[in-house]
């Protein structure tokens, strides 16, 4: 006859696994890691090359645009779009021509480079985040 151990303790960890915590701390890990893609976003507009003396110097296509007026950077914020669900957004006029470019303006990308530099980290947080509750821990 075979004897199953810890039947009790894997029950509890399922559970825990379907249950409101778990949505509750992988949701904050998310919205966390949308903060830090905004925040690397309005960092690569802000460091480097800016205007000075009122005189617009535009960046080399293909780099974060340079700051101007800090409009740009300014308008850059996380919302939690659901439980598990978060969006990171450039709300100035001219966001999406700087992002992805149009007849009169080469692409100067800052949020999907910005994504792509957090995206590891991002992805750590959540998985943090999961061991913490399967384990009976919160933040």
């Amino acid at each position: 006859m075979v004897k199953i151990t810890g039947q009790k303790a894997h029950k509890a960890r399922l559970k825990r696994i379907r249950g409101a915590a778990m949505v509750r701390e992988v949701g904050k890990a998310i919205f966390e890691a949308g903060e830090f893609l905004t925040k690397e976003a309005q960092i690569s507009i802000t460091t480097g090359s800016t205007s000075a003396k009122g005189k617009h110097v535009p960046s080399a296509p293909g780099t974060p645009p340079n700051n101007d007026s800090g409009h740009l950077a300014d308008n850059i914020e996380t919302h939690r779009t659901g439980d598990l669900t978060a969006e990171s957004t450039s709300n100035a006029e001219y966001a999406a021509a700087h992002e992805f470019g149009n007849s009169r303006l080469p692409a100067r990308p800052y949020m999907q480079p910005a994504a792509d530099r957090t995206r590891p980290e991002a992805q750590a947080k959540v998985v943090r985040a999961v061991k913490r509750v399967v384990k009976g821990g919160t933040l």
